[in-house]
């Protein structure tokens, strides 16, 4: 996976320490055009004084930004769309069984880490009735899907992506149902599907404009869409999963926090104080 130096660059004018930073979207998701923009998110920390008063500021951070290529006249401008939240939101997040947090922690799309990142994925992805990944997940993929599958229909002309990320959040639901394991590349899941029609859209997708326009009548999907979500449902009543993360990965969770918040004190008072 080449990333931009750009993202980096980008990074750097952001105000807080982070946990972690990866590429979600159409990147992570497996169909991204010449022209997507890059999607990133993470989890940063603020510092001490900003979480012990009444008020918290910044807990989540949402910036976008066009990025100049770093050569002038090598290349396009790209857009970065930056979505960060504070360690103790994004904690509380992946507790409430929110899909989207969790696709963003375990992408293989990295661009900053820390040990206390991987320790988190080892928290929360835990196969031994621990971790965070629970049935009710399923909730989230039905949601999302149903949403998507909306706003395909009202569009006129239709556009491919819509659709793609309909086929993406069933088959990553399924799979989250059957497997315990998050997956969000909808080429790699289509491995295991074996869709024609997902191979079609995600190659028109990969060669056109992001804005790429559907062909195909409606009808030629509608089917496949019930079906998918019909299996999601069945995947959810058959899964193995815990209805919800126990108290020890709470506390584990909790432990995390606290350690992450004394590490950012420590640093603060080590820095040299300017008048």
């Amino acid at each position: 996976m080449n990333l931009d130096p750009r993202l980096e660059q980008f990074l750097a004018a952001q105000p807080y320490p982070v946990l972690f930073v990866t590429v979600s979207g159409a990147h992570l998701y497996g169909f991204a055009s010449p022209d997507s923009d890059y999607d990133l998110r993470g989890s940063h920390l603020l510092p001490w004084r900003s979480v012990v008063g009444l008020e918290v500021h910044d807990e989540t951070i949402q910036a976008t930004r066009m990025m100049d290529p770093l050569v002038p006249g090598s290349g396009t401008a790209m857009e970065v769309d930056w979505v960060s939240h504070d360690v103790r939101k994004f904690f509380g997040l992946l507790l409430k069984k929110n899909g989207y947090v969790l696709e963003q922690l375990f992408s293989p799309w990295i661009v900053r880490t820390t040990p206390e990142h991987a320790e988190l994925k080892e928290l929360a992805g835990k196969h031994d009735g621990h971790g965070v990944i629970t049935r009710h997940h399923a909730h989230h993929y039905f949601g999302f899907s149903e949403t998507q599958w909306n706003l395909f229909l009202k569009e006129s002309p239709r556009r491919v992506k819509p659709l793609l990320y309909v086929y993406r959040v069933l088959l990553t639901g399924i799979h989250l149902m059957r497997t315990g394991r998050n997956e969000a590349n909808l080429g790699i899941l289509n491995e295991e599907f074996q869709l024609s029609s997902v191979k079609e859209l995600i190659a028109q997708k990969q060669v056109g404009p992001e804005q790429s326009v559907l062909t195909e009548p409606v009808t030629r999907f509608e089917a496949e869409y019930q079906r998918l979500r019909g299996e999601l449902r069945e995947a959810e009543l058959a899964s193995a999963l815990p209805e919800s993360p126990t108290q020890r990965t709470r506390a584990a969770l909790n432990d995390l926090l606290i350690r992450l918040r004394l590490a950012s004190v420590e640093r603060e008072l080590r820095r040299p104080q300017t008048n």
